[in-house]
């Protein structure tokens, strides 16, 4: 019997892919959410958006499945910079770390198929995300189950509303905090 391995990036962004999963492609047993996000700084931040992906994981009846790992100070000493591969971006980067160790982690613990709840937001790069999940899933012997769930993206956000998720201002890596309009409130909101 198959089974599907979900990277989730954030509660918000899991709802309605879980909610479609669920309804007309896999049964609750057929499937694990699965939380690798070493990108989500500062720490408040990760620990917050992992708590609301275990409201998730309850409110459908899911195995959440946790990889530990937190590399603000990775990001910060900008050695994503180094020339150590071939990214044109941090983004890049970041998909990259994500995908790599979702692959990994399902090949070496008896999944055979995998996606991700990046594919819900009209925020994130759409065809990056597709292509290098297709790329490393063939790499570890695993089949990629692709969504385009973007259109769904608002009904997403209102189902996260109605369970009373944490709902985030931004991406999640420490530069896009910077740059967020609602960084002072983020910081602040934790105080």
């Amino acid at each position: 019997m198959s089974k599907l391995l979900l990277h989730c990036c954030c509660g918000p962004c899991a709802m309605y892919p879980v909610y479609d999963l669920i309804q007309n492609f896999y049964s609750e047993n057929d499937m694990s959410l699965f939380w690798y996000n070493p990108n989500i700084h500062p720490e408040f931040e990760w620990n917050r958006r992992q708590e609301n992906l275990k409201k998730v994981a309850e409110h459908y009846g899911l195995e959440l499945l946790i990889l530990e790992g937190f590399m603000q100070s990775y990001w910060e000493s900008k050695e994503y910079l180094k020339p150590s591969g071939n990214y044109d971006s941090r983004c890049d980067l970041c998909y990259d770390i994500r995908i790599d160790n979702t692959c990994r982690y399902a090949a070496e613990h008896g999944f055979d198929i995998v996606s991700t709840t990046l594919l819900v937001s009209p925020y994130q790069q759409h065809d990056k995300i597709k292509d290098l999940f297709e790329i490393k899933a063939q790499e570890y012997g695993l089949k990629f189950d692709y969504h385009d769930w973007r259109e769904h993206f608002r009904e997403g956000q209102k189902m996260a509303r109605d369970i009373d998720l944490y709902r985030q201002k931004y991406c999640g890596c420490i530069f896009s905090l910077d740059e967020s309009e609602f960084k002072e409130k983020i910081i602040k909101s934790f105080s």
